[in-house]
């Protein structure tokens, strides 16, 4: 497995969920583009930009979030391993959070207009 420049805790949960879904790094295809943006004369001369493609399913993601090509590399495919399992039906930790919140807001919509039906029909 790769180690990439970011925490040794971060690269094992990447090695352990690259193993759960069966992903091996002869599968991924990496490529190394220049970035765009801000960073100056440094990001016009390297490349940075990292082009992931997972051949089996063919889902491909590109990542240009750091002036780093090692922590762009391990957010690529952070961000692959999250296509793969919306693609594989498992919800993950963040799609979780989000979906309690959408439930939360909900059911607060529906409290407020049963209260506004409940003072409307008191003014009448």
């Amino acid at each position: 497995m790769l180690v990439f420049a970011v925490s040794e805790e971060k690269n094992r949960w990447l090695a352990q969920k690259m193993r759960e879904l069966g992903i091996s790094e002869g599968d991924l295809e990496e490529k190394f583009v220049r970035s765009s943006g801000k960073g100056g004369q440094h990001v016009n001369k390297t490349s940075t930009c990292v082009h992931l493609r997972h051949l089996p399913t063919g889902l491909e993601v590109k990542c240009m979030q750091d002036r780093s090509q090692s922590v762009n590399r391990f957010l690529a495919r952070r961000e692959l391993i999250g296509k793969i399992e919306r693609l594989s039906g498992h919800a993950a930790p963040g799609e979780l959070k989000q979906k309690k919140i959408r439930k939360q807001k909900a059911r607060s919509r529906r409290r407020s207009r049963t209260k506004q039906e409940v003072q409307e029909g008191e003014a009448e």
